[in-house]
């Protein structure tokens, strides 16, 4: 008796992990849906519609092969739902459902002002997920970054030489600053009380420096980052676009703002 239960309790330990590892490398799927989701506009076309929309009304929205929607979109909202990115709730007495958005999805609409759209697609774009195939690689040898190994030379100056990646890079990291300090803003103002001038050391296009000027105009803000970031980008008379290289030397203000970007 005792033998045989030894046996079940590591066949169940046995099952356990390879659910365990299972779930890991399954995981994908959770963010390449999202991105589908994203690219196919799912979010705007059930907020366009303006109530609970059913499978067959978003199918007939959507910009794909008819003959793969009904099955392939109703196991996509699945993942989506169960992610907690839409919700479905009866919309009639023959208990047919429509897909509704959530506060995340919301957070994805392309109007939205604090939108992570742009967020989400660079990050799960091929040339920033390819590093990370590079891990073991680059561990082993002498690249400054994980993005040097796929790639064959850093981030920034990859992006220096592909427009699409810097367009791609900067319009994700406005659209993570526009949602930052948009709180830092409603929650913070005595941070920003006496400054006269500030320089966004690393600030991309001024998207943060842009929100600060707005809310403070009293402040002076510079927008300091490399120079094909900031080439040909207009400032006011109390925003000012500067490059140059942040590790030789930053514009002399009354404070310094350097905000964290998520780079391979």
């Amino acid at each position: 008796m005792a033998l045989s239960h030894n046996i079940r309790d590591k066949t169940r330990e046995i099952l356990a992990a390879q659910a365990h590892i299972a779930n890991h490398v399954f995981n994908y799927i959770n963010f390449v849906s999202l991105k589908c989701t994203i690219q196919l506009e799912i979010p705007d076309i059930i907020h366009n519609h303006g109530k609970p929309m059913t499978l067959s009304n978003l199918v007939n929205a959507l910009p794909i092969n008819k003959a793969k929607g009904q099955d392939c979109i109703y196991r996509l909202m699945r993942i989506l739902i169960h992610s907690g990115f839409f919700i479905q709730t009866k919309i009639n007495e023959n208990e047919e459902e429509g897909y509704l958005l959530t506060p995340n999805s919301h957070l994805l609409l392309k109007n939205e002002p604090l939108s992570l759209a742009p967020f989400v697609l660079a990050q799960l774009d091929p040339i920033l997920m390819d590093p990370f195939q590079s891990l073991s690689k680059w561990l082993q040898n002498s690249d400054s970054t994980p993005f040097a190994t796929a790639h064959g030379k850093p981030l920034f100056e990859y992006a220096g030489d592909e427009p699409r990646l810097n367009y791609l890079f900067n319009e994700a990291m406005a659209s993570d600053a526009r949602l930052m300090i948009s709180v830092v803003i409603k929650n913070g103002r005595g941070i920003f009380e006496g400054l006269k001038s500030l320089a966004d050391v690393g600030g991309g296009i001024g998207t943060v420096a842009k929100a600060i000027s707005n809310a403070f105009p009293e402040i002076k803000c510079t927008v300091f980052d490399l120079p094909h970031v900031v080439e040909g980008l207009e400032g006011s008379n109390k925003l000012s676009y500067v490059g140059g290289d942040m590790f030789k030397s930053v514009p002399s203000a009354d404070a310094i703002l350097l905000k964290v970007k998520y780079y391979s």
